[in-house]
């Protein structure tokens, strides 16, 4: 078994015990990760007795849970945790945080039930003041269908192999509890402006809340104001990362955050050229593909160390940006970016029914399709069509405090695409402040901000127009270090049997094909990828992190020059 070094020192009983939400946090926190126990049933009656232990917040298919099980699409999968609420632990309000589980979870306290949620990505919260107690008992109810129906499930199919990965379930993220008092301060929205060099904060429950903004250690506001005026703001970027904190106060209730004043647009450079741009500046945005996933935790780290690792690493590399590849991570990894200047282009996570090659190959030839064609993009269920634009809207609140965020990506070379035209729209009335890429790859309908093109076995050509010429997947470069795989499978688009072969590669593709063409209107490139994933061998990094394959010298003396 494939192990990361996070995975080995794993701590069963508390494992990822950090707090998970940086970005609004109080100093009530009880953290539910470790022993549960589950069972797998015909029914979601829960049973009497449970067949196993589960280390949570591990799915019971990856291998750190300890269960090493998968839930068929006529099986619930049923949680239990017993836990004592901590001595004066209880404000006046409780609440449950769960950071995902996978697809729709039915949770009950005490026998109580407490709400219902669906959507295997996004972080969902329930009150359970009125069911709480000293001693308390919880359940989690799931059913997960991965691609038996058309819900989102992301690189996940129950057949894995070649580019979809492993199926899991259940709980894959943190689960805890927070107390608030009974007023308390539900959400503040942050909104900065960089040109009026103001930040606007948007309460949820439209309350007076007292806000302390730090710079360092020195406070630089007081005020009860929405619209805060910051004098000599200090941008974010990723050559400096800086970030103001933020301490909101309302009555008995605390809450901390932070916020970056920065601005992602498009615009032109000197020479008339559609560029990104980076607080009213063109800027070149040179990225990987990160899919986030791990060989002993599946979509779940097995630290968060080992997210920092990923984000460092990266950095360290010489790269500014990370797409994030149909994955929603956990709260802490975005904070790593936040905090390091890693730019992020965030991709919702993909459903409908299994993609064909009427969808995926007609690019090719240059057919563009119509995403209104619902049966053709095998997107036919009209409820996950809505419950798409719910989960679509969960993340887009999630993650809108997060400076790292540039760019929105909505649909990836069409699987499960469908109006993306309206998805643009819907996406820019929920955040007007960021870049949306429609239609990553191909079948653009039009309403975009960047030209989007994946690019794996063709020459590539930019073909600059009115609108910033974006290579968002190139590369795939591959090659097995043995000891460091995840099966005897090997999945890459140009395969390598040594090190220097691999390196002689990429500096030609970058130094022959992509440094040259940045003058052509080449704005941001996205290769394939941080790491291995399973069968694919492409990573710049082995799936357990253990090995790099191309130096750091080389990737760090080639991405000086991938600028503008």
């Amino acid at each position: 078994m494939l192990m990361t070094k996070w995975g080995e020192d794993l701590n069963k009983k508390c494992p990822l015990s950090e707090y998970p939400r940086p970005q609004f946090k109080r100093d009530s926190y009880f953290n539910l990760n470790g022993i549960w126990q589950c069972e797998f049933c015909e029914s979601e009656e829960i049973p009497a007795e449970f067949s196993y232990d589960i280390v949570v917040p591990f799915s019971p298919e990856a291998p750190l849970s300890g269960v090493n099980r998968t839930l068929k699409s006529t099986e619930y999968l049923i949680y239990n945790k017993n836990f004592d609420l901590p001595d004066g632990f209880n404000k006046g309000r409780v609440f449950i945080h769960f950071g995902a589980v996978d697809q729709i979870a039915k949770v009950y306290i005490n026998g109580q039930f407490v709400g219902v949620h669906h959507g295997g990505y996004t972080p969902f919260t329930f009150e359970i003041t009125d069911q709480i107690k000293e001693h308390n008992v919880i359940n989690v109810v799931v059913r997960d269908l991965t691609e038996k129906n058309e819900y989102s499930r992301g690189k996940q199919k129950t057949n894995r192999g070649g580019i979809w990965y492993s199926a899991q379930s259940g709980i894959w993220q943190t689960v805890w509890l927070e107390s608030t008092p009974v007023d308390y301060i539900q959400n503040v929205r942050i909104t900065p402006d960089f040109d009026s060099q103001t930040v606007k904060f948007e309460t949820q429950n439209h309350l007076t809340v007292q806000k302390l903004i730090y710079d360092g250690d020195n406070l630089i506001a007081d005020t009860t104001d929405d619209v805060v005026k910051i004098d000599n703001a200090k941008e974010w970027s990723p050559e400096n990362p800086f970030l103001y904190e933020v301490i909101f106060k309302y009555k008995d209730d605390e809450v901390h955050s932070y916020f970056g004043i920065r601005k992602f647009s498009v615009g032109k450079d000197g020479n008339g050229m559609p560029r990104l741009m980076l607080n009213n500046k063109p800027y070149f945005m040179n990225g990987l593909l990160d899919q986030g996933y791990y060989p002993d935790g599946f979509l779940t780290p097995p630290s968060n160390e080992a997210m920092e690792f990923d984000v460092k690493s990266v950095k360290n590399l010489g790269f500014n940006m990370l797409r994030k590849h149909i994955k929603i991570e956990p709260m802490l990894w975005y904070h790593y970016c936040d905090v390091n200047g890693i730019i992020v282009w965030q991709d919702m996570i993909n459903g409908g029914g299994n993609y064909g090659l009427e969808v995926s190959a007609i690019p090719f030839v240059g057919i563009n399709l119509d995403d209104s064609n619902y049966k053709i993009f095998k997107r036919t269920s009209l409820e996950a069509r809505k419950l798409y634009y719910k989960e679509l809207d969960e993340m887009v609140t999630a993650l809108y405090n997060c400076p790292c965020i540039a760019v929105w990506v909505p649909f990836n070379e069409g699987w499960g695409q469908f109006d993306s035209n309206y998805a643009y729209t819907l996406l820019k009335s929920m955040d007007n402040t960021r870049i949306v890429d429609s239609a990553s790859g191909w079948h653009d309908r039009g309403n975009t901000d960047v030209i989007s093109k994946h690019i794996y076995f063709t020459p590539i050509k930019v073909h600059s127009g009115v609108k910033p010429w974006c290579l968002t997947e190139f590369g795939g470069l591959s090659i097995r270090v043995k000891g460091h795989t995840f099966n005897n499978k090997m999945f890459g688009y140009k395969i390598f049997n040594s090190k220097e072969g691999l390196t002689k590669a990429y500096k030609n593709l970058f130094e022959k094909t992509i440094i040259p063409q940045i003058k052509d209107g080449l704005s941001a490139t996205v290769y394939t990828q941080v790491t291995d994933v399973e069968d694919e061998l492409n990573g710049l990094f082995t799936y357990d992190r253990k090995v790099q394959k191309i130096d750091t010298d080389v990737l760090k003396s080639i991405n000086e020059r991938v600028k503008l």
